[in-house]
């Protein structure tokens, strides 16, 4: 595994601290990877969205019920989560 050394701010610092002493996570290290991954993770959903809603804007106006729309619309979040 890679080695990185940040500098933080002393509150930054402190907070990053608590969060690895109050038990969920081993070190300041595991911390931060959790805070990456979920990082990570959002953006990924976000870039998802976005092609959803570039593709939307593509199609023109639809014919489609509003309730059909919605249900779609679900169904393909559902299909991101899955995939995250």
């Amino acid at each position: 595994m890679a080695t990185m050394n940040i500098s933080l701010p002393d509150q930054m610092k402190a907070w990053v601290e608590e969060q690895a002493a109050d038990g969920r996570y081993s070190n300041s290290s595991d911390y931060v990877r959790d805070l990456i991954r979920r990082d990570r993770v959002r953006r990924e959903k976000i870039a998802a969205m976005d092609e959803m809603i570039a593709e939307g804007l593509a199609s023109g106006i639809s014919e489609r019920s509003v309730e059909e729309i919605w249900q779609d619309a679900v169904r393909r979040s559902e299909q991101v989560d899955q995939a995250a």
